[in-house]
């Protein structure tokens, strides 16, 4: 199970982390962390020299309630960020967080690699067309709604079939035109109630009948630090616990804040499982 990232072939069946660098400032955990160039290329650095396969760049808060920034404002946070990590690690595979084709085509042109988008073309009808033009790797998270209206998305006939129905509609409209590599993200946290967040969970390993890579990020959210009465600061311990849930029901890779601790839950599952 591989993708395709600038020529190169990465092999999914060893799950892979993907180290999360928010260029917001009000994202839900690190929001407004990495304030100037230093900060920045130190975070990059530590993620990768600790086993970061990729680096996800978020430039749009997606947090429920989230302020709607101009795509313009998502560039102008962006752009320079891209320019600065490759500038420092040319062979860093970066993945651009974005729902919008102009951004993601943005992305990929100043050197970026894969393309994630919450909405999996849903908010942008022309996401799609462009992933395929570019000719790159895309990730397609379940969503409803919008970041801002998501919270009250919550109505399912059935949460795990509703799923994999979306992806079966989602993957047919990718395949048509054109996109090879597809990774699929269930979505944790996003139009999701936290019993229905631990539901998805308990049968992730259902989704692997989709044929398809997935992609989990489950790093320090409410699901977490809310059951345990504690806040996204504290929430560390219980995210390495469902990564390594998520590990064990096949996610092949973990987008994560914290690289180093991700990593070893792989270490630990693949010693376990060989």
């Amino acid at each position: 199970m591989t993708i395709n990232c600038k020529g190169s072939l990465i092999d999914l069946s060893t799950p892979k982390v993907m180290g999360i660098l928010n260029l917001t400032p009000d994202s839900f955990y690190d929001g407004g962390k990495y304030k100037n160039e230093s900060e920045i290329l130190s975070q990059v650095y530590m993620m990768l020299k600790n086993g970061a396969t990729f680096i996800d760049l978020g430039s749009y808060s997606s947090r429920p309630g989230a302020i709607d920034i101009s795509e313009d404002e998502e560039k102008k946070r962006l752009s320079p960020i891209i320019t600065l990590i490759l500038k420092e690690f040319p062979n860093a595979l970066l993945s651009i967080d974005t729902f919008r084709s102009q951004v993601a085509k943005l992305g990929i042109e100043a050197g970026a690699s894969i393309i994630n988008d919450i909405s999996a073309g849903q908010l942008d009808d022309n996401m799609m067309p462009t992933v395929a033009k570019l000719r790159v790797p895309y990730i397609m998270m379940h969503m409803k709604g919008t970041p801002q209206t998501m919270a009250k998305e919550t109505q399912y006939d059935n949460l795990i079939e509703d799923l994999m129905y979306y992806f079966s509609e989602r993957l047919a409209l990718a395949r048509s035109y054109g996109i090879i590599d597809t990774i699929i993200d269930p979505g944790f946290g996003f139009a999701k109630t936290r019993e229905q967040n631990f539901a998805l969970l308990n049968h992730l390993e259902l989704f692997k009948t989709i044929e398809r890579p997935m992609l989990v990020g489950l790093s320090r959210k409410s699901m977490i630090y809310k059951t345990l009465n504690s806040s996204p600061n504290e929430a560390l311990n219980g995210t390495s616990v469902l990564n390594t849930i998520a590990l064990q029901k096949k996610a092949n890779i973990l987008r994560v804040h914290d690289v180093k601790e991700a990593v070893e839950c792989v270490q630990l599952i693949n010693q376990l499982q060989n």
